[in-house]
């Protein structure tokens, strides 16, 4: 294929994968006025019941994937398992943003790993486990520790903390002997994350840097204002973003995230090919979206480096808040929650709730970090989300 070239509203851009970050890719693109094809198998799928066009196939489905480059000029990823296999084939026929290369080291941990490290970017002491003899072997140092699958895991799936050498051979074979990583445990203080974009011609602008709080490995809530983080460790994870990003030649949305310790440090945990739960805030306190980024760098348009304009606090709405009065699934008390000044509603459009499905979300703007957590603080009392 010849170089990218820059896709102006009125072209068709394609997103694979239909969930709550697809829909909202192809609502920014159609504000921008572009027209959307979303490939995904579900026939419901949150993205699919917006989009202009609906390809309902699997990721490999080879007339479902001509479909797709039928229809858009330039192709996007929504969530990390996407097969690689399926960005590489797309990219035979149009420009593709995240590429296949980039994808296939963020789907493994261990290439992850080996990727931070290439770029000099700390993170934790860990151990790649793949057979018996190397989960045998492995450094006292590293235990206590946190086990976890080399594909496949998100959400705190596919992981369990170990203790001992006896914990760690079990929790192995629980995993079914799969590839693993794992990870010495660290004194945290924090945990934060760093949304970066990075266009066709290696320009990069990134979004402040977010204070997040994960319960049972799921993102509970975020916070974005200034010294939600201190300082020093901020500017670091920006830098350590930009060089990671830098080092995959990567083009599109990526998002990093840190672990801040007690003792000042910062080592990196992840990193996510797309946009990320984490910038949800940037649809309501920013004057660029995480999305309206992805749109940019897949349509090679220029960068521009986000201001954000509001303190925010973003909630996340699990499907267990349908079932807080009991058995039967209820709708929360919406009417009650927009009554606070500064709330941003986002659902996502599924169809059923389920605990621990991620069901939509919801900001609190404010003039101050303290207003927007004292409404945060309101809205969580008021939706029965524990407080922090």
């Amino acid at each position: 294929m010849s170089g990218p070239k820059v896709l102006l509203p009125g072209a068709t851009l394609g997103v694979m994968g239909g969930g709550q970050l697809g829909r909202m890719f192809v609502h920014a693109a159609q504000r921008m006025g572009y027209f959307t094809a979303v490939l995904d198998p579900d026939e419901s799928s949150p993205a699919g019941r917006v989009s202009h066009h609906h390809v309902r196939a699997d990721y490999l489905d080879e007339i479902g994937l001509a479909t797709l480059c039928g229809h858009a000029q330039a192709i996007t990823t929504e969530f990390e398992n996407v097969p690689a296999d399926a960005l590489a084939r797309l990219a035979q026929h149009r420009d593709v943003a995240p590429g296949a290369a980039a994808v296939a080291i963020a789907q493994d941990r261990a290439l992850e790993k080996a990727h931070f490290v290439r770029c000099g970017v700390d993170c934790a002491p860990h151990a790649v486990v793949t057979n018996e003899e190397e989960v045998a072997s492995v450094d006292d140092d590293l235990l206590p520790g946190i086990l976890k699958t080399a594909r496949l895991g998100y959400d705190g799936k596919g992981q369990a903390r170990v203790r001992t050498r006896a914990e760690l051979r079990a929790a192995w074979e629980q995993l079914g002997r799969a590839d693993c990583v794992l990870e010495k445990l660290l004194p945290l203080a924090f945990e934060c994350s760093v949304v970066v974009a990075r266009g066709h011609d290696g320009a990069m602008v990134h979004l402040p840097v977010q204070r997040n709080l994960h319960r049972e490995g799921i993102l509970a809530v975020t916070e974005v204002h200034e010294g939600c983080i201190p300082d020093a460790q901020a500017h670091r994870a920006i830098a350590a973003a930009r060089r990671i990003a830098d080092g995959l030649d990567y083009v599109g949305v990526l998002c990093v995230e840190f672990f801040g310790l007690e003792d000042g440090s910062l080592v990196v945990n992840e990193m996510a090919p797309r946009p990320h739960n984490s910038g949800h805030w940037s649809m309501d306190a920013a004057d660029v979206s995480q999305f309206e980024l992805q749109v940019r760098t897949l349509a090679g348009l220029p960068l521009v480096q986000p201001r954000q304009h509001s303190a925010a606090v973003m909630l996340n709405l699990l499907g267990d808040l349908w079932f807080a009065r009991g058995a039967a699934e209820a709708t929360p008390d919406w009417a009650g929650v927009l009554a606070l000044p500064g709330a941003h509603l986002h659902l996502y459009g599924k169809l059923s709730a389920r605990k621990g499905r991620k069901m939509g979300h919801l900001t609190l703007t404010g003039p101050t970090p303290a207003a927007a957590r004292e409404t945060a603080l309101a809205a969580a009392r008021q939706l029965g989300i524990a407080t922090f």
